[in-house]
C-alpha cells in the first residue's frame, strides 16, 4: 500500500484531490510501521536487544527513524524520496527477495575484479579503436572517450554490427548518409573491422558479462544454503523453547499434585487430632 501510494504522488491531480486522504493513509501507515518494530521487540521476549542483531530489522528501524524525522516544506523533495525508502521495505517482507538482495551483495568484491577486467578491455580496445579507425569514422572513434562510449555501445550489443560496417565498407559507402561532409578520409578495413568487432562482442558481451552472471548465480546458491540454515535455527529455537514450556507445563502438573497430597496429607492430620482431643 505505501509503495502504491508514493507512485501515485508522482501525478499532481492525485495529490490535489485526495491530499487530505493521502496523508491520513501515510501517517496510517507509519503508525503501522511503528507499531510494528515495539511488536518484533515485544516478541524477542527477556531478550529484546536481539532485534538490533537483524539487519533487516535495522533497515526497516531506519526507514521509520528517517520518516519520523521533522522536515520543512522547503525540503518537500527531500520528504518524498524519504517516502520512497518505503518502497525497500518490499525487501524485508518477502524472504525469497532477501535472497537476492543477499545474494547481490555477497557478489559486489568478486563483481569488482570482474569490473577492472573489463575496464582494462574497455580500455586497450578503446585505444586500438582510436588509432585505427579515427580517421574513417570521427563520429565514433576520433578520440578515446567516444571510443569507450562505443564500445559500451557494442557489449550491449545495440547497432554494433552498424560500427562493423562503417569500418569494413568506409565512411563514404556506409553510415554517413546525409553527413558526408564529416566523413573527409574514408578507408576500408573489411579484415581489421571483423576481428575488431567480433573479438570485442566475444570478451566483452559474451564471456566478460557471462562472469557476472555466474558470480551472482553461485551466491545465490550459497544465500539460498544460508537462508536454510537460519530457517533451521529458528525452528531448534520454536522448538527449545516449546519444549521449556512442556517441562514448565509438567513441573506446574506436578507441584499441584504435591499440593493435593498435601491438602489430603493435612486433613488427614485435623481428622486425627480430633480423634484423639475425643479420647
Amino acid at each position: 500500500m505505501a509503495s502504491i501510494i508514493v507512485g501515485l504522488e508522482t501525478y499532481p491531480s492525485f495529490t490535489e484531490n485526495y491530499g487530505t486522504l493521502v496523508n491520513f493513509i501515510e501517517h496510517l501507515i507509519l503508525g503501522f510501521f511503528i507499531g510494528e518494530i515495539f511488536i518484533k521487540i515485544g516478541a524477542e521476549a527477556s531478550h529484546p536487544w536481539s532485534y538490533f542483531k537483524n539487519g533487516w530489522n535495522l533497515f526497516d528501524l531506519f526507514i521509520v527513524v528517517a520518516l519520523l524525522l521533522p522536515i520543512d516544506n522547503q525540503y518537500f523533495i527531500v520528504l518524498r524520496m524519504l517516502r520512497l525508502l518505503r518502497v525497500f521495505r518490499l525487501i524485508s517482507a518477502l524472504p525469497r527477495l532477501q535472497i537476492l538482495v543477499r545474494a547481490l551483495l555477497k557478489s559486489l568484491p568478486s563483481m569488482g575484479y570482474v569490473f577492472l577486467l573489463l575496464c582494462i578491455l574497455f580500455y586497450i580496445y578503446g585505444v586500438a579503436g582510436t588509432f585505427l579507425f579515427a580517421e574513417n569514422d570521427p563520429i565514433h572513434f576520433s578520440s578515446l572517450p567516444k571510443s569507450i562510449l562505443s564500445l559500451f555501445q557494442v557489449v550491449t550489443l545495440e547497432g554494433w554490427a552498424d560500427l562493423m560496417y562503417i569500418q569494413m565498407y568506409g565512411c563514404e559507402r556506409y553510415g554517413y548518409d546525409g553527413i558526408e561532409a564529416l566523413c573527409t578520409n574514408p578507408s576500408a578495413s573489411p579484415l581489421v573491422g571483423v576481428l575488431f568487432f567480433v573479438s570485442f562482442v566475444m570478451l566483452g558481451a559474451m564471456i566478460t558479462i557471462n562472469l557476472f552472471v555466474g558470480i551472482i548465480t553461485s551466491n545465490i546458491s550459497d544465500s539460498v544454503d544460508e537462508f536454510k540454515q537460519e530457517q533451521d535455527k529458528k525452528l531448534e529455537k520454536v522448538i527449545k523453547e516449546q519444549n521449556q514450556f512442556s517441562k514448565v507445563s509438567r513441573l506446574e502438573g506436578q507441584l499441584l499434585a504435591i499440593q493435593e497430597q498435601l491438602k489430603d496429607m493435612h486433613s488427614s492430620l485435623e481428622r486425627i487430632r480430633t480423634d484423639i482431643s475425643d479420647y
